[in-house]
């Protein structure tokens, strides 16, 4: 793809078969125009954050994309669309959440993005596989690589699912 970038996004629900909807989202990515998906960590089992629900399945993925940050968003939020996310309370059970975490080595504050997503160095949910998959990136506000933020959180919540 000209324009190559690397991006890593974290994919997570807790409705409805949300291990075949995990799967089902990263074909959608696949097969987007711009978008590559070059791995994909194991699926992992969370207790919910938020109102009481039922515990989340999280994965993550690294694509290559020929999108712009902005516009790699937009296409998230409408593949969230597509499996019926609706967002009605901050941390609710979602059918789908596609979050953008990295963008190449990019650092971005603006009112609708955030790069690297703000709060993924606090969340062993994103942390655990996304050290699967790019344990040596580095998140750019720290300097620390991904297995190093791992590090520095309470796994004990996370729990690897056997496929």
């Amino acid at each position: 793809m000209e324009g190559e970038h690397w991006a890593a996004i974290a994919i997570g629900s807790n409705m409805g078969d949300s291990r075949a909807i995990l799967q089902l989202a990263v074909d959608r990515l696949d097969h987007t125009s711009g978008i590559r998906v070059k791995a994909r960590s194991p699926v992992y089992q969370t207790v919910a954050i938020g109102p009481p629900q039922s515990d989340v399945f999280n994965a993550c993925v690294l694509i290559s994309t020929s999108l712009d940050p902005k516009t790699l968003l937009d296409t998230l939020l409408t593949i969230e669309a597509q499996f019926g996310r609706v967002r009605q309370e901050r941390w609710g059970p979602r059918s789908l959440d596609l979050d953008l975490l990295l963008f190449d080595d990019l650092i971005l504050n603006q009112p609708n993005l955030q790069i690297p997503h703000p709060r993924m160095t606090q969340r062993a949910f994103v942390l655990v596989p996304l050290t699967d998959i790019a344990a040596n990136w580095i998140e750019p506000i720290s300097g620390k690589a991904i297995a190093e933020l791992l590090q520095q959180v309470d796994c004990s919540g996370v729990r690897k699912i056997q496929d």
